[in-house]
């Protein structure tokens, strides 16, 4: 059965290296759900978050084909209770509507986001949450005219408490035997 997977990639920073990871979910017809990609608690080594939807049969051989790149450092993957996530959501919308007490305020605040930035053209709305919270916000701003809307992809941490510098630790005890 499908579930929702993330997989957290940790490799060096080096240019190309997206294009390869990606290429590998290409050639296996995956379709990625959400992809971010940013600095990690290594210094040198950066995060790959990766959402995709498989059998766990499926994400098992994945993670062993990403962990044979050289700049891969280690793969790993957990379903949706193992990790901690959220995503941010940035909504534009005419200032206009936005009047101190009327509805578009009242929605605003319903849904705990908070106004990022009041401009005389344009107001910039942020929330942070899960999916479904960002298109029930998005959903209830429609009316207002949505000049502009843009949603993160997924940042996550694991559960389990093992960390990388233990895991990377581990390769190097094995790489010296």
């Amino acid at each position: 059965m499908k579930k929702t997977y993330t997989l957290s990639v940790f490799t060096e920073n080096k240019a190309g290296l997206l294009h390869r990871v990606t290429t590998g979910f290409t050639r296996r017809h995956i379709n990625i759900e959400s992809l971010t990609v940013s600095e990690s608690e290594v210094p040198g080594i950066h995060r790959y978050t990766i959402v995709v939807n498989l059998e766990e049969h499926e994400v098992q051989k994945l993670v062993r084909a990403l962990e044979k790149q050289i700049e891969v450092h280690k793969a790993f993957y957990h379903d949706d209770t193992n990790v901690v996530h959220q995503e941010i959501a940035l909504y534009k919308i005419p200032s206009g509507v936005i009047v101190h007490g009327g509805l578009a305020e009242k929605i605003v605040r319903q849904h705990g986001a908070r106004m990022l930035a009041a401009e005389p053209n344009f107001t910039v709305i942020e929330k942070t949450g899960y999916p479904e919270e960002i298109k029930a916000l998005y959903k209830e701003l429609e009316p207002f005219k949505i000049l502009e809307f843009v949603r993160s992809g997924r940042v996550a941490v694991t559960k389990p408490m093992k960390e990388l510098q233990e895991y990377l630790a581990e390769l190097e005890a094995a790489a010296g035997n």
